[in-house]
């Protein structure tokens, strides 16, 4: 079917919109209505070159939508559902079976394209571009994925708000929650207060971390991560020594640090005002591949440190996601005030927006 997208011709090129010929969902594929879908800084590191992507290519993986056709061996979903799409998975191989698809052995060359041979649609002007990106390619008014892909929401909350659960919200929250699983009372740092810091600052409130700071150079974030629960703020452009800064709010240091920033020299620093037996999640994508991380060795020896990454907040998103959005209406997880909608066809105008951090999250949103 045709179908509206933006597509990237080649690397650093602009989103052109364009119409495309989707091919019919297979057995186990699904049709779905694009109604929201979240700009993610993944989909801009492929578009620029940062992480592997063949092109031309249609980008987008943080959409929300309805079901609206079927193939012949999907039960999970039925035409009329609300779903959020998340990345793939192969849901075979040992970690897919042992509950931890985010670590899928198939995982990179499934989200980002590996297989030369994999899904295209046809372009009206001719020639082809590729589908499938994290397996959605939901820069469009639709989009076919697998059926692992698809996650079933509730109706009664805004389908387009609820895309960025699929990725940069998931992750955030999902790193806290499901991954270092803070004990009430207990003490974390944020590093990067975008969409995927100030997630973790909500899920690290509902958690019930005491001591809680947000760390970024920019003053009015820094004010929306109080308004999120953040209990203490240090604006980097204005703290000396970060790890001072740190311990200085918590003399001990804080039982974890959430690095959501990718800023090297940021990530060394902090450590400084990290506690024993602390722990650092890093979940921002670095600058340039290969790029490596200096850690205190002996430091992290002596005081039984680690540091981790983490992928998609470890998160089971059949399970996760209705979670987070059960937290939503319940207002102790407003993931909505992050967000900036913008139409469709404004897609260039929500990342220059974006990367001049003059919003949190764009959402674009699909006309009818």
């Amino acid at each position: 079917m045709k179908t509206l997208a933006a597509v990237v011709e080649s690397v650093k090129q602009p989103f052109q919109l364009e119409h495309i010929d989707l091919p019919e969902p297979g057995d186990d594929e699904v049709l779905v209505r694009i109604v929201g879908v979240g700009l993610c800084h993944t989909d801009l590191a492929s578009k620029d070159g940062l992480i592997d992507a063949p092109f031309p290519n249609v980008f987008g993986h943080e959409g929300a939508g309805i079901v609206e056709k079927v193939g012949s061996r999907v039960s999970k979903v039925a035409p009329g559902d609300h779903v959020v799409l998340a990345p793939a998975f192969d849901g075979t191989c040992p970690h897919c079976l042992h509950g931890e698809p985010m670590y899928c052995d198939q995982f990179f060359a499934l989200n980002f394209q590996a297989d030369p041979d994999g899904p295209h649609a046809e372009r009206e002007h001719g020639g082809r571009a590729r589908l499938g990106y994290f397996g959605q390619s939901s820069f469009a008014h639709y989009a076919v994925v697998n059926q692992r892909s698809t996650i079933k929401v509730r109706k009664d909350v805004p389908l387009k708000l609820l895309g960025p659960l699929g990725c940069g919200i998931q992750t955030g929250a999902g790193t806290v929650m499901n991954g270092i699983r803070p004990k009430a009372g207990s003490t974390m740092a944020v590093i990067g207060m975008g969409p995927v810091g100030l997630a973790a600052i909500m899920a690290a409130q509902v958690c019930g971390c005491t001591t809680l700071i947000a760390i970024d150079q920019v003053d009015a974030r820094l004010d929306t991560a109080r308004e999120l629960g953040a209990t203490h703020v240090i604006n980097t452009r204005q703290a000396g020594n970060l790890g001072e800064a740190i311990r200085a709010i918590a003399p001990r240091g804080v039982d974890a640090i959430v690095d959501a920033a990718g800023v090297n020299a940021l990530i060394g620093a902090a450590i400084g005002g990290l506690a024993i037996l602390g722990h650092v999640a890093l979940v921002a994508v670095p600058s340039a591949a290969g790029k490596p991380l200096e850690l205190p060795w002996l430091t992290f020896l002596l005081a039984g440190q680690s540091v981790q990454g983490y992928i998609e907040g470890n998160a089971i998103s059949e399970v996760f996601i209705p979670q987070l959005i059960d937290l939503y209406r319940q207002g102790r997880f407003p993931f909505d005030r992050l967000i900036s909608f913008y139409p469709f066809h404004d897609i260039e105008q929500a990342v220059a927006d974006q990367h001049a951090g003059k919003i949190i999250k764009a959402v674009l949103e699909m006309e009818a």
